[in-house]
């Protein structure tokens, strides 16, 4: 989806500026905030593209005011909404005012080590031949889908080449959506900088960006 979240290439927000040492959490409330989302998925159900598109999903000013845990708290306030996991009044009130939901599973304590350790590998196998090989010239295609993509912006129209063929994967735009997994070859694409910027100040550089085929088109 076109939103505030996608800000490659965007103009006005000024230079990006590294925090020397950063730690990985600023505060305890960012561990807890990572912990309980990614805790949540197992009684909720949803794939981490649905987590995704409830981070996006919001009014640019209320994304663009939030810090970046904030986003996920209010993903996973959204996921769960939708789920009836909780209700609006309780997470005004702070605190349980309905019985519990029943849910199918948990993650306890004991099994976070090996759900960590397992991931959630993406590649699957493929049931077609890949439509494009290393060297191909493609576009990639002029498309603003209401849903989760993973097309940045700021490569849509501009002329690529491809760099490398990926595999299959599960295909990011249908997963959000409970669609079903529909995998798709993915591919690395490059484009130089001046395809997509005409000011780019550096005529050596390039881009690269994994795209899914049918983000895809031949050039």
């Amino acid at each position: 989806m076109d939103g505030a979240h996608d800000m490659g290439g965007v103009a006005g927000f000024g230079p990006v500026r590294p925090e020397p040492n950063e730690p990985v959490f600023h505060a305890a409330w960012e561990r807890r905030a990572l912990a309980i989302t990614l805790a949540m998925a197992m009684p909720g159900g949803w794939n981490i593209d649905m987590s995704r598109f409830a981070r996006e999903n919001r009014p640019p000013a209320d994304y663009l005011a939030m810090s970046y845990y904030q986003i996920w708290l209010a993903g996973l306030e959204r996921l769960m909404q939708e789920r009836h996991l909780v209700e609006a009044d309780e997470l005004a009130a702070g605190k349980v005012l309905h019985p519990a939901k029943p849910v199918a599973k948990i993650l306890t304590a004991e099994g976070v080590a090996a759900m960590l350790h397992r991931g959630g590998p993406t590649e699957r196998a493929a049931t077609k031949p890949a439509l494009f090989a290393v060297g191909d010239r493609v576009r990639a295609r002029d498309m603003h889908p209401p849903t989760h993509t993973r097309l940045p912006r700021y490569v849509r129209g501009h002329l690529g080449r491809i760099e490398a063929v990926r595999g299959v994967h599960v295909f990011p735009d249908c997963n959000a959506q409970g669609a079903g997994e529909d995998p798709q070859w993915l591919y690395t694409v490059s484009f130089s900088g001046s395809e997509l910027w005409a000011d780019a100040p550096d005529p050596l550089l390039e881009v690269t960006v994994d795209a899914f085929e049918p983000y895809l088109e031949p050039a």
